[in-house]
């Protein structure tokens, strides 16, 4: 067990620049303090990696419920619009709310007994630290092959504390599941963990013209029936350590909600100036059950076929290789019983903002492409355009075209690999599973099918469907180009695929 970390090593999460921002052209880094004192004059976060921007973002929210008023159960949902409308027209914090709520907390990441987000329960309950290299997304650990980095199992290189914290949100929100660093508790030894909340996710968070807006349009509204004031706790708001054999925890709003989820416990070993972290333990925080509950800022699916009526909802999964316009049928339409998709809840608030405020909103998009368990893909970020004018309670019209399009760009992509895969067959008198020529000419569809897309938003009298069938036959006229010069097998069965895109289905007969 290695010793505690020296009185003088501290690292404080409030008030040590660790977070990165952007106000026009210009970054800094700044401390948890200081970027809600600062909040009116930032544009946005600049976090490098977008999951952990999407779970610094929870905690910023959690924090300004706190400090605005914002997380007052007892509030009718006319009060809470009104106040959060006010605390908007004060153009900043309260910068004495602000040092009230942070000096009350512990926010010292190497803390010997209140660590920050951590559990110092470890140093005795774990035989041996996680290892650096495991801690740090990207690098190889364990029996890995290093392909491009230089760090291996005898070259672990410290972290600067500022990634690290950075990296301990990424692990609490998106961690992984299966085998980690065994555990004994109670004389009992243990090392299957569950993924993050999070894990495998894309979120949508609102982005305001300044971080003050983005913080405030991101509260999300309190929707359960009874909460009793007070009953509500981050993790750093606790007056105690956490309790792995906790059974109890209600997920209440805002904080349970927003950040005490974690399936992970994680502590940081620093180096002898607490400028870098030198080593981690990461294993199982709980062994209950997740709870059932749904994230505000994510798209869930509703499978109705479904017995359990609890297991009907299920998350709407990050995909890299999914541009995210493909997601606006769902995020603009509002509610429906009888829909596949819920957009997330935090849309369902933002139609009471004030004008300029609602008008001028963005969505920013931190996707996380993983599997259910260890494999971690790829991460991604994007930003929308102003849509919520566009939404189905202010523009029906033009958020059924949009409904429209997205569904006609996805029938379309379908039929194209349809038809791409029945060409191949033809003209090379084989069948494959994976046809070459139906993915790559998908691959060249969806770009192609965006600029149509943003077209068809404008055109309202232009056909989609012809419109998109324009897009797949290029697309599948260009992948297939040398194969209909050299064959002319290639240029029939291409020639049939394309005539195919634009027959449409039969209408339903009638019953007699």
């Amino acid at each position: 067990m290695p010793p505690l970390p020296p009185p003088t090593i501290t690292f404080s999460a409030a008030d040590n620049p660790w977070i990165d921002v952007r106000t026009g052209y210009s970054y800094d880094q700044v401390g948890l303090r200081t970027l809600f004192l600062n909040a009116h004059h930032i544009d946005d976060l600049a976090l490098p990696h977008p999951p952990a921007a999407s779970a610094l973002l929870r905690i910023a929210v959690a924090i300004t419920a706190r400090i605005t008023g914002l997380d007052d159960p007892e509030l009718t949902a006319s009060q809470w619009n009104a106040l959060r409308r006010s605390r908007l027209a004060e153009g900043r914090f309260d910068p004495d709310a602000v040092h009230a709520y942070f000096d009350q907390h512990h926010w010292d990441a190497f803390h010997s007994i209140r660590p920050w987000l951590q559990d110092p329960a470890l140093r005795a309950q774990c035989d041996h630290p996680t290892g650096i290299n495991a801690f740090v997304p990207g690098r190889p650990a364990g029996n890995n092959l290093a392909w491009f980095s230089p760090h291996g199992h005898h070259s672990a290189e410290p972290v600067p504390t500022a990634e690290a914290l950075q990296i301990l949100l990424i692990h609490h929100y998106y961690g992984r599941s299966g085998t980690g660093t065994p555990r004994a508790l109670d004389g009992a030894t243990s090392k299957r963990q569950t993924s993050g909340p999070l894990r495998s996710s894309v979120s949508f968070h609102p982005l305001g013209r300044t971080l003050h807006e983005t913080l405030l349009a991101g509260v999300p509204a309190f929707t359960g029936d009874d909460q009793p004031p007070g009953a509500d706790a981050c993790p750093w708001e606790e007056t105690t350590p956490p309790n792995p054999q906790a059974t109890d925890r209600a997920v209440t709003w805002p904080g349970r909600q927003l950040t005490g989820l974690s399936r992970h416990a994680i502590l940081l070993v620093p180096g002898h100036d607490g400028a870098t972290v030198t080593d981690a333990y990461i294993t199982w925080a709980t062994q209950q059950p997740k709870p059932l509950t749904t994230d505000p800022y994510l798209v869930y699916r509703i499978l109705p076929e479904r017995k359990n009526v609890a297991r009907r909802r299920t998350l709407h999964r990050a995909d890299a290789s999914r541009a995210w316009w493909r997601d606006l049928e769902t995020l603009l339409l509002a509610p429906d019983e009888h829909g596949t998709h819920r957009r997330p809840a935090i849309f369902d608030t933002l139609n009471d903002l004030p004008e300029p405020v609602r008008r001028s909103l963005r969505i920013r998009v931190h996707g996380f492409d993983q599997d259910g368990k260890v494999i971690d893909r790829q991460w991604y970020t994007a930003i929308t355009p102003p849509l919520l004018n566009f939404t189905q309670e202010h523009d029906p019209i033009k958020a059924q075209r949009i409904a429209e399009c997205c569904r006609e760009a996805q029938h379309i992509a379908q039929r194209l690999a349809t038809v791409a895969k029945q060409a191949w067959d033809t003209a090379t008198h084989s069948r494959t599973t994976q046809p070459p020529w139906a993915h790559r000419s998908l691959t060249r569809y969806w770009p192609k099918a965006e600029k149509v897309f943003w077209r068809l938003v404008q055109e309202p009298d232009t056909t989609a469907c012809t419109a998109f069938a324009d897009a797949a036959a290029a697309a599948l006229r260009e992948i297939t180009e040398s194969a209909r010069i050299r064959h002319t097998p290639a240029a029939r069965a291409v020639a049939h695929a394309v005539r195919d895109l634009y027959r449409q289905p039969a209408p339903p007969q009638k019953a007699a």
